[in-house]
């Protein structure tokens, strides 16, 4: 409730608080676009491939040429990480490697790092949390992002004493989209390559919030930072409107949870493409229980909708704006020292799954590629199984077949065992092994 006010006194005393971005795609551009409207905070300086691209990315929301002129924009990453004028690093690239080595070198550095970079965190985030907190500094989820977004909704349910049945995310699924590929993609969105292309549409990463691979990676995500767990065999993507949240997402219920403490993705279509009526498409909820009878009676008082036992009820938000509310996740790192989401735990991951039947020899193109999809576990699961992270699927090679729709393990490819992003992934498994 008063991230202004703490941020107005930063300003006041003449030292805003500075921000190194890396990555100035969709969602780096959101938050630049906030920057010229938040007294108070600075970037200092933006790592990119192309630091041209970015400077245009930056006139692009409207940016002047004195701000662009004052700001720095390099292509090395580790050196702007590494420089005293930058207080919270903001990792916006998607990579999960590039993610691990650039949070790493943020926590090294002694600078608070927000996390845009989910596909980061599913792969290490438990063990970047805990690297963090040894040095003192804030690893956060972003703000803006679902992951954030639900954990917040779940830390609100929990402060005001109530169970917490459920939570999770609205989005569009249908059990054949885990199949799509990038040369099928577009038909599913009502598109043409055409029309895409004109559009600057990447047709892989579009195909990643298609096939089922962003719904579980962020899910994941929420498991690991929030406690809640993933069901046994993944998202089921009940079709489910927000005036049945309650009702429906209970277990046992059909079509419902497998347990209480879920997190699972609703679906805005019926399996026959019809639409759900009020959908969540944009949006994500959390399901909680009153804990006494007289919570419940309140509920009642106070015009709470409830399923029929008058206990269950459902809070959601409509709909995110990702990088346009990435400031609260930087003021929070910078000016309370609190993250918005953080993984404490490693209990859902996200493992490669056969689109078709693989054949030896193939060499795997990552998330949303025509190769796999990434499906939600159980990290208990996914350690058992040696399951392959969609973290690391990107231009692997296939020492053997899989079958489709079985999951990838380390024993079916052959990988670097020297790279560092890998070696980091399984020093993680082996710290949180117990659990």
């Amino acid at each position: 409730m008063n991230l202004y006010r703490l941020l107005q006194q930063r300003a006041e005393a003449g030292k805003p608080v500075r921000v190194g971005l890396i990555g100035a795609g969709k969602f780096g551009s959101m938050f630049l676009s906030q920057v010229p409207t938040t007294p108070g905070l600075e970037v200092a300086a933006i790592a990119d491939l192309s630091p041209d691209r970015a400077r245009a990315a930056c006139r692009g929301v409207g940016w002047t040429e004195e701000r662009i002129a004052a700001t720095r924009f390099v292509d090395d990453a580790g050196a702007m990480i590494a420089a005293p004028n930058v207080e919270v690093v903001v990792e916006a690239t998607g990579h999960a490697p590039a993610g691990i080595a650039h949070a790493r070198r943020a926590i090294r550095e002694g600078k608070h790092i927000v996390m845009v970079n989910v596909e980061a965190d599913v792969l290490a985030g438990p063990l970047l949390a805990r690297e963090a907190a040894a040095a003192g500094v804030v690893y956060s989820l972003a703000y803006g992002d679902q992951p954030a977004l639900i954990c917040e909704l779940v830390d609100w349910a929990r402060a005001c004493g109530f169970r917490v049945v459920a939570a999770g995310k609205g989005t569009k699924y249908l059990p054949e989209y885990h199949a799509s590929t990038p040369d099928t993609v577009w038909p599913y969105y009502g598109l043409t390559a055409e029309r895409a292309k004109v559009g600057g549409m990447n047709p892989q990463m579009f195909n990643s919030f298609l096939d089922g691979t962003k719904s579980a990676i962020e899910m994941a995500a929420v498991a690991n930072a929030s406690g809640l767990t993933p069901a046994p065999d993944g998202l089921v993507f009940p079709p489910v409107g927000t005036h049945e949240l309650a009702e429906r997402l209970r277990p046992g219920n059909e079509g419902g949870l497998h347990h209480a403490g879920q997190v699972e993705v609703i679906s805005c279509v019926h399996r026959d493409g019809g639409a759900v009526k009020n959908d969540l498409r944009w949006g994500v909820f959390v399901v909680f229980e009153a804990p006494n009878e007289y919570a419940r009676r309140c509920f009642a008082e106070y015009g709470v909708v409830t399923d029929a036992s008058g206990r269950v009820s459902a809070l959601y938000r409509p709909f995110h704006l990702i990088g346009l509310e990435l400031n609260v996740s930087i003021l929070s790192a910078a000016l309370r020292k609190e993250a918005t989401g953080a993984p404490s735990g490693f209990r859902g991951d996200v493992v490669s799954t056969a689109k078709r039947d693989l054949r030896a020899g193939e060499v795997l193109d990552g998330e949303g590629g025509a190769c796999v999809w990434g499906k939600l576990m159980t990290a208990g699961d996914s350690v058992r199984c040696g399951g392959l992270p969609i973290g690391l699927a990107s231009r692997v090679p296939l020492v053997r077949d899989v079958a489709a729709g079985q999951a990838v393990t380390w024993e079916d490819v052959r990988v670097d065992v020297g790279d560092e992003a890998y070696r980091y992934r399984r020093a993680m498994e082996g710290v949180f092994a117990e659990g």
